[in-house]
């Protein structure tokens, strides 16, 4: 998102002679933590008024991007919805978002889950495989993307012998019996329909997923294939989990963003220092203090840390998927501001900073 913004105020065309300012909040996988953030989103940035030239209004928010799950973007769009504030989503898929009239002000530059259920059904089709097992995150993305495949599975003939939904903050209990389940389903799988293909379809978030699978993984059970979903399916994390050789799914089209790799490269200490939030994965990535601290097991980085050595998700820019729809989201919301504030003549562009617009023109 940074690299857009930043592209988009160096740009001749796009915004010319505006600049856009942004804050980005971590919602931790917590639909409160998303809640409080669409409120202070809506009640403006700044705690006073500025009455120079340099701006034409105090912090009003003109859009947010985000954010990457259905159900704290339900809850965000449910607060930001009545103030008319454009909310645009890289990964919020559940086709329950598609209601305007529930969420007049929600819009999103990934598809809706509906296309994936049904092209997931013809998957299983295609291969044959109509004795199946489910497993689904016990969210809406995972509940609403499980009924429109079970219902679409139906249509072509597929029987599901269970369901099971589960969540990362479930106790290790029902974890543990979602598992048992899935490794019992095997052997009975196997008996009813004559099949060597025993099949599970997971509907599940990459963080539910992760839960799940570490659990698998403790106890060794038969092979199966997995039909995943999008968000967990094309998750480089996953792949540690060597039992999921094969698993299938569709993919989010992956894209070339020029220049994206340059910017994640272009950190000095100082860029490091200055934010939490670099500091924080830089520490991680070099196992290394930044800065005089209090006692720890890790020492002071010395200035020998190279990043273009890396090896981490951060640095591999070879699956920019989601990452596409986040840029794509930030160019949305720039170039509805453009039109609202923005005239074209016989010769160049005009922008007028000074024009006081409501979020609602950017909608």
């Amino acid at each position: 998102m940074v690299f857009a913004i930043e592209e988009i105020n160096n740009s001749s065309k796009l915004l010319p002679g505006i600049r856009l300012g942004y804050q980005i909040h971590d919602a931790c996988a917590s639909v409160p933590t998303a809640v409080r953030a669409a409120f202070q989103l809506s009640n403006g940035l700044d705690p006073v008024f500025y009455i120079g030239n340099n701006c034409s209004q105090s912090g009003m928010v003109m859009g947010i991007v985000g954010e990457s799950g259905s159900t704290p973007s339900i809850s965000m769009s449910r607060v930001i919805g009545p103030f008319n504030i454009p909310q645009v989503s890289h990964f919020a898929t559940c086709a329950c978002l598609s209601n305007k009239q529930q969420y007049p002000s929600f819009f999103r530059t990934v598809p809706s889950d509906q296309f994936q259920a049904d092209a997931l059904a013809k998957l299983v089709k295609h291969f044959g495989w109509t004795w199946i097992g489910a497993v689904r995150s016990d969210s809406d993305y995972g509940n609403n993307g499980m009924a429109s495949f079970l219902h679409a599975a139906k249509k072509e003939g597929i029987c599901v012998e269970y369901s099971e939904s589960f969540y990362w903050t479930n106790p290790r209990s029902k974890i543990q019996r979602v598992a048992d389940v899935i490794r019992s389903h095997n052997v009975l799988c196997l008996h009813l329909s004559r099949s060597t293909a025993m099949v599970v379809v997971a509907f599940a978030a990459a963080g539910d997923m992760r839960i799940l699978l570490e659990e698998l993984s403790l106890q060794p059970s038969p092979p199966r294939q997995w039909i995943g979903s999008e968000s967990w399916v094309t998750n480089p994390d996953i792949l540690r989990y060597t039992f999921l050789a094969g698993a299938i799914g569709f993919g989010i089209q992956q894209s070339v963003i020029p220049g994206l790799r340059d910017f994640l490269l272009d950190l000095s200490p100082t860029k490091v220092a200055a934010s939490p939030v670099l500091t924080e994965f830089w520490e991680d990535a070099f196992n290394c203090r930044l800065g005089k601290s209090a006692a720890t097991d890790k020492s002071v980085c010395d200035g020998s840390e190279d990043i273009q050595t890396l090896q981490s998700s951060y640095t591999d820019t070879s699956q920019l998927r989601i990452t596409n729809m986040v840029y794509k989201a930030v160019y949305a919301i720039a170039h509805a501001i453009h039109n609202a504030v923005c005239q074209k003549t016989n010769t160049s562009t005009q922008c007028d900073k000074l024009t006081r617009i409501e979020s609602k023109q950017v909608s």
